[in-house]
């Protein structure tokens, strides 16, 4: 089989496409739905001790704002995404968005912990619905290859940088305004969401002789919500908590049991077909790699700013603009210059590789270092090298894909995100603390120490970051298997999709 570039995904709407000036307002409703999701990520967390003080719930209680919403997630993300193919892109998408607004104000609204965590968990209940609704719209919207690059360029770059994004927004809302605004946020941008999406978005074609698969529905489910739940509760416990392992032990049982499932059920949540495809394989490595690796820049680097150097939360939202400024531009050159012309197979490692030495470069910060020297220099790098990350993996993974299965491949790619994030907070942040024990042992705890002690738990994650990138760069390169993209092999691959649909 010759080497082909991203393969263009085959039209999944009913009639002729929508014209090129809808398409991009189309990608305007699903790119502002997304970065509502996104935000969500990292906004709430800097609002955290302002709402503990009013609401008065106690430190062990703070971490399930945070694990609520990435419970709920993550482990609904493949329902989701097979509801939309389902049910139809458009309605879920608009579900997703009114649910997702409406679970906001509850949450903003709340005057006890227990509504505040009901309203977190619907959030994430409703994103899980919302998320790969977005993706697969988008997936099926944009089949040109040239105006897809460009899409999934905007698409992967506010993927990478909403986490940034929430940061800085979440310190300018808590400090000027109240903890509750960076979830009343939510509203405004999904009543934008909702007004385009109801105007825009077409409605698809239904198979009405699909079925949901509730078996593997319930495996993957339970088994997501295990490993999840176990990754939240390695942070609090640690890694020697039976608890932990009890979770991720059971939630991988079922998670083989549902691959088990997936080769006999009539109808799969999952078909295996899409997993054994190597360049979509290769993909959803890279995604999972990359939400991993950037929780050593957004979460550590944010406690080295607030705590080592004293930001405020704004101060330390605005330092992460230059690496949001770099990640856009290497999003739009990767999309549209370097992709077409060399394929993922170099593109994504390369990027990769950038990512690993912005993470070494930040290891030489000092608790007297400047921000220009030592913090902006590496975060540039960061940028430029995720921003040929997360688009390039997220089109080739869903590049080809016949349009009943757009949604569950997009909800695949949401999944690596959430457990790569999972794994990165759970696992970086029991390195970094584990660094920090050691680091004080034998030595008099003055204050000078303390500091040097986190210092070394921060760039201690920042190390394994780096690490974490050169092991995915690894992965990724012995998986891809498309080189350079060509005319003749994107029009092959058209054919073949039509001749297949």
């Amino acid at each position: 089989m010759p080497s082909t570039a991203p393969r263009p995904p085959m039209a999944g709407t009913d009639g002729p496409g929508p014209s090129a000036a809808r398409r991009w307002w189309i990608l305007a409703v699903i790119g502002l739905a997304q970065l509502m999701v996104v935000l969500d990520a990292t906004i709430v967390n800097i609002a955290l001790p302002s709402a503990q003080h009013d609401l008065g719930f106690s430190d062990s209680d703070r971490q399930w704002v945070v694990t609520a919403y990435s419970l709920a997630f993550g482990s609904l993300l493949l329902l989701g995404g097979r509801l939309a193919d389902l049910m139809g892109r458009k309605l879920v998408f608009l579900i997703g968005v009114a649910g997702f607004a409406s679970a906001s104000a509850l949450a903003g609204a709340a005057d006890s912990f227990g509504m505040l965590i009901i309203g977190r968990a619907l959030q994430g209940m409703f994103g899980a619905l919302l998320a790969p609704a977005a993706l697969s719209l988008l997936n099926t919207t944009f089949t040109q290859a040239r105006e897809r690059a460009k899409a999934f360029g905007v698409y992967g770059a506010i993927a990478g940088t909403g986490g940034a994004i929430g940061l800085l927004l979440g310190g300018l809302l808590t400090e000027h305004l109240s903890w509750r605004w960076t979830l009343y946020v939510n509203l405004g941008f999904a009543a934008l969401a909702l007004a385009g999406g109801a105007v825009l978005l077409r409605r698809t074609r239904r198979d009405p002789g699909a079925r949901l698969d509730l078996p593997g529905t319930l495996l993957v489910s339970a088994g997501l919500f295990g490993v999840v739940y176990g990754l939240s509760n390695a942070e609090p416990h640690g890694w020697d908590s039976v608890m932990t392992w009890g979770y991720l032990a059971g939630g991988a049982c079922l998670i083989a049991a549902f691959t088990a499932w997936q080769t006999r059920a009539v109808h799969p949540l999952l078909p295996l077909r899409i997993l054994l495809d190597r360049d979509r394989a290769a993909s959803f490595v890279a995604v999972l790699v990359a939400a991993s690796g950037m929780f050593g820049i957004f979460l550590f680097l944010t406690y080295y700013l607030q705590v080592s150097r004293h930001y405020s939360p704004v101060s330390t939202g605005l330092a992460f603009l230059p690496m949001i400024a770099a990640l856009i531009v290497s999003a739009q050159i990767a999309a549209n210059v370097t992709l077409p012309r060399l394929g993922p197979r170099v593109v994504v490692p390369v990027g990769l590789a950038l990512a690993a030495a912005g993470m070494v470069w930040l290891t030489r910060i000092g608790l007297d270092t400047s921000y220009a020297g030592y913090v902006l220099p590496p975060l540039l790098v960061l940028g430029l090298g995720l921003g040929h990350v997360m688009p390039p993996a997220m089109n080739t993974a869903t590049a080809g894909v016949a349009p009943n299965d757009a949604g569950v491949v997009s909800a695949t790619v949401n999944t690596m995100q959430q457990v790569g994030g999972s794994i990165g907070t759970a696992l970086l942040n029991t390195l970094a603390t584990s660094a920090a024990t050691h680091y004080l042992n034998g030595r008099t705890p003055t204050p000078r120490v303390l500091a040097q002690a986190q210092l070394h738990s921060f760039t201690t994650a920042f190390w394994w970051s780096a690490a974490v990138f050169a092991l995915g760069l690894v992965c990724v390169g012995a998986l891809y298997r498309t080189r350079r993209a060509t005319a003749p092999a994107v029009q092959d691959s058209q054919q073949k999709a039509a001749m297949h649909f």
